[in-house]
Order: C-alpha cells, then sequence, then structure tokens
C-alpha cells in the first residue's frame, strides 16, 4: 500500500479500483442466482400446497426440492455478505489511501509555498514595514508644516491686509454708485458787524497812530 501512495507501478494503483469493481459484479450475479432460486422456493411451496390433499407423495418431493432450494439460497447469502464486507473493506481502505494522497499533496504545495521562508525571515520584514511606515509618517509631517516667515512682521502683514480689503471695499462702493454721506462740518457763527465796518476801523487805528508818531517827533525836535 506504501508503495502505490508514495509512486508504485501502474497496475498496483489500479488494483484497489479493479477489485472493487471484480466485487460489485459477484455481488450482482449472485443477487440475480438467489432470486431466481426463490423464485423456485416459491413454486415448489405452491406445489406441495396443491398437492397436500390429492397426492402427498407429489406434495413430498415438492417440500423436498424447497428444502434444498433453501439451503443453496442460504449459502448464497452468506457469499454475497462476505463479498459486500469484503467490499466496504476495500473502499474504505481505498477511502483512506485517497486521502493519505491528497494529504501528502497538500504537505508538498505547503512545503513549496513555505519554501526560504522562516520565523526570523517574517520577523525582520515585519519590522522593516514598521519602520518603513514611520519614515512616511515623519515625512509627511514635516512636508505638511508651514515654511518659517523669517524677516516678515506679521503686524505689518495684517495691516497691508485690512488695507486692501478696504480698498476693494471702496470700489466696490464706487462701482455700485453707493455714496457715503459726509459728516456736517460746524462753522463758526458770523460776526455781527460787517467786512465794510471792520476794515474802517482798521483806517482809523491806523490814523491815530501816525498822529501819535508825529507829535512825538516834534517833541524831540526832529
Amino acid at each position: 500500500m506504501w508503495n502505490y501512495l508514495f509512486g508504485g507501478s501502474a497496475s498496483s494503483k489500479d488494483a484497489p479500483k479493479k477489485a472493487i469493481i471484480g466485487l460489485r459484479e459477484q455481488i450482482n450475479m449472485l443477487t440475480k442466482k438467489q432470486n431466481h432460486l426463490y423464485t423456485q422456493i416459491d413454486e415448489q411451496d405452491a406445489l406441495a400446497r396443491k398437492f397436500i390433499s390429492s397426492d402427498k407423495t407429489k406434495a413430498r418431493n415438492a417440500l423436498k426440492r424447497k428444502k434444498l432450494l433453501d439451503s443453496e439460497a442460504m449459502k448464497i447469502t452468506s457469499q454475497i455478505e462476505a463479498l459486500e464486507n469484503q467490499l466496504r473493506s476495500i473502499e474504505s481502505a481505498n477511502l483512506n489511501l485517497e486521502t493519505m494522497k491528497a494529504m501528502k499533496a497538500g504537505a508538498s504545495a505547503m512545503k513549496q509555498i513555505h519554501g526560504g521562508i522562516t520565523v526570523d525571515k517574517v520577523d525582520q520584514t515585519m519590522d522593516d514595514i514598521r519602520e518603513q511606515a514611520e519614515i512616511s509618517e515623519e515625512i509627511s509631517e514635516a512636508i505638511s508644516r508651514s515654511y518659517p516667515t523669517d524677516g516678515i512682521d506679521e503686524d505689518e502683514l495684517e495691516d497691508e491686509l485690512e488695507a486692501l480689503e478696504q480698498e476693494q471695499l471702496d470700489d466696490k462702493l464706487l462701482n455700485s454708485g453707493t455714496k457715503t454721506s459726509a459728516a456736517p462740518v460746524s462753522l463758526p457763527d458770523a460776526p455781527n458787524t460787517s467786512i465794510r465796518e471792520d476794515k474802517h476801523e482798521a483806517v482809523e487805528e491806523e490814523d491815530e497812530d501816525e498822529k501819535a508818531l508825529k507829535a512825538l517827533q516834534a517833541e524831540m525836535g526832529l
């Protein structure tokens, strides 16, 4: 059996199948023979019943033939049972053999798949994967960080931004024809005297000054 499992001759590999086929054929032949005997037994039983009253000799002979047929039928039944037991054993052994062949093929496939792979190599590969994943994460964080703004005043930048926004807002208001109302300017009250009166008073003051200057010159003998 082991030669068949692990590679034997072609004839040895076909032996179980041939044995199974032969046993089934023999069982079928014996079963047909057995059925024929049962038919003959029924016929002899019918004759015995027929002649039991009219001809006891014929009835007795029919019963003898029936018993002989019964004995032969019992032998065939024993043969059929023996062949069936042997058939079941061979089929079970052949099933086990086919199962072992499948398991052997599976083991060979697994060995081929795992060829060159060890636990240490798997652990090393997983470590490499984790290391590369960490490096990738660090690179992503470095790329996502904003660039430094050396030499740029953030407050000044915000002021310019607000100025641009205000300029755009003013342009929109002008384009839409919207004008802002100017705040009223408070002016001082107009003087009660007219401009002409002020001019006259200025002339009078100038004449008085001129007179005082001339009087001073006279006193000094100039």
